[in-house]
């Protein structure tokens, strides 16, 4: 959708032969396809209405809803002033903030106590981020802020408050001062003082745009984020692997103690079957077959002596024969 207020180039309606030119090359359309791009022409006038129409719309409901917002966010200002280094630590805990935070800006930052995000009563004109400070040993400011609005070419544009630096407190100086000698964590060169005062090119301020639609929507986020962090990847998990190593400790304990009844188990069946080969005379076989096998001992004797080929009498005086020999 185009909000921008410049509808497309329309063709020229004529009343001949719809001519178009592609480099070099023309071509003509005959009646019918005049009449068909002609009425596709108009469709798109419609539609170009209606997305102007949709852009103002959408413009009041933005305002409409920034205005029942704010007393939401004085609300939050008030709330969060009660939290001591509150926005120092939000803006450490963000990835593209903290990137161009330099240690001793960190600490100016320890007096900030307000952050505000402006937006025009004309959206489309631009907002204003506003930084409220309490007295503090860097500069005599109470507030900085940075406009970004349209210039009159319809360009963007922004500007920033001067910061009335104190005696050798320029933060800017100071860092350019150590920037040789020092290792930033991300490897930039420009430090959030450096952006402040940089209105060199406001359509790609990539920084006031965070500050614009991330941070200033939900700053809570970020300065929770830490105790999140450790809960999630830290000591919670650490916690977490803690409790499974007690589970995994337990399971090996109940295995142990299921093993160590297996065993007596096993070793009370070796013990029945001591006590039933004691009584079979080590043959492993049943009393019951045993006294059969006793009924007819002479018959047994027989078969051994007398008949190799019945397998069946074989395998069952077979432990007759051991018996024999165990006498």
């Amino acid at each position: 959708m185009s909000t921008d207020g410049s509808p497309p180039t329309k063709m020229q309606k004529t009343d001949g032969p719809i001519e178009v030119s592609e480099g070099d090359q023309s071509q003509d359309f005959d009646a019918d396809t005049q009449k068909a791009l002609e009425d596709i022409d108009a469709c798109q006038n419609d539609i170009d209405v209606l997305n102007e129409k949709a852009s103002e719309e959408i413009l009041k409901v933005e305002q409409k809803y920034n205005k029942l917002r704010k007393p939401h966010f004085d609300q939050r200002n008030e709330l969060i002033k009660k939290i001591p280094n509150f926005w120092v630590t939000a803006f450490v805990n963000h990835p593209q903030i903290s990137a161009i935070l330099d240690e001793e800006e960190e600490e100016c930052l320890h007096y900030l106590n307000m952050v505000e995000v402006e937006e025009f009563e004309d959206i489309k004109s631009g907002y204003r981020i506003n930084f409220t400070f309490s007295s503090n040993p860097y500069f005599n400011n109470s507030t900085l802020s940075k406009e970004f609005h349209l210039a009159t070419t319809g360009d963007p544009a922004s500007k920033s408050t001067k910061v009335e630096w104190k005696d050798n407190m320029d933060l800017t100086k100071r860092a350019q001062a150590q920037m040789p000698n020092r290792k930033r964590r991300h490897g930039f060169s420009r430090t959030f003082f450096h952006w402040f005062q940089d209105n060199t090119d406001p359509s790609a301020d990539d920084i006031a745009e965070v500050i614009k639609d991330d941070m200033w929507p939900n700053p809570l986020q970020y300065y929770l984020a830490p105790d999140i962090e450790v809960g999630e990847n830290g000591v919670g998990d650490h916690d977490d692997e803690n409790e499974d190593s007690v589970v995994v400790l337990g399971d090996d304990d109940d295995d142990d103690d299921e093993l160590d009844d297996d065993e007596e188990v096993y070793q009370i069946d070796d013990d029945d079957d001591d006590d039933e080969l004691d009584e079979t005379n080590g043959l492993g076989e049943t009393i019951d077959s045993v006294e059969d096998d006793e009924e007819d001992d002479d018959d047994d004797v027989e078969v051994l002596g007398e008949d190799d080929e019945d397998d069946d009498d074989v395998e069952a005086v077979e432990p007759d024969e051991g018996e024999t020999k165990g006498e």
